[in-house]
């Protein structure tokens, strides 16, 4: 029986991960394209993806109160969490206030000083990362670490994750090389 990683890693590989040529959000292009939102909004991968950063928050000895992250890729790793756990909250943070109501950055969980955990879907150059990272300790959150699904493993993305989490840890799930290579043995 495989394991939940072992699971959602499968999923990512056929789901989620393509050969071709991609024009990327950062501007660049690649060989392949991940979009982890066709595993995470799939109902056995959000299941899985709520299990494995759980068992990797609680590894970790991360005792937080939240996680969170800027929408739309963190959103439904943030659901999942909070649906599997039981416990913990999920907040998101907006790319921008909104212009009408409360005009909030940040919706869902808001206790200022709450220890919470920043999630993404896929970092490359981390940009997404950073400004979550920025606005929850803007608003007053502690940042005790910070998680993507998939590091794409180029333009600096875990440089800049690093540097703007510090001190906190930054921790990658999988790798796009882990990713493509299953991918790929899956194919043949």
């Amino acid at each position: 029986m495989p394991s939940a990683r072992q699971e959602l890693l499968r999923l990512l590989a056929t789901k989620s991960f393509r050969l071709g040529e991609f024009k990327l959000s950062s501007g660049g292009t690649s060989d392949y394209y991940v979009d982890c939102r066709t595993t995470t909004l799939d109902a056995r991968g959000a299941q899985l993806a709520g299990q494995v950063f759980l068992e990797e928050i609680r590894a970790r000895g991360w005792n937080v109160q939240a996680t969170g992250g800027l929408t739309m890729g963190a959103d439904p790793i943030v659901v999942a969490v909070a649906v599997t756990s039981g416990t913990l909250h999920g907040f998101l943070v907006r790319k921008a206030e909104k212009q009408h109501g409360t005009g909030r950055r940040i919706e869902g969980f808001r206790e200022k000083g709450a220890r919470v955990v920043i999630v993404d879907d896929v970092c490359t150059t981390g940009s997404s990362t950073v400004q979550a990272i920025e606005v929850a300790r803007e608003f007053g959150f502690e940042i005790v670490g910070v998680m993507c699904l998939v590091e794409r493993e180029e333009a600096g993305g875990r440089a800049n994750v690093e540097r703007a989490a510090a001190p906190a840890p930054f921790v990658a799930l999988f790798k796009a090389s882990e990713v493509r290579k299953k991918h790929i043995a899956l194919s043949t």
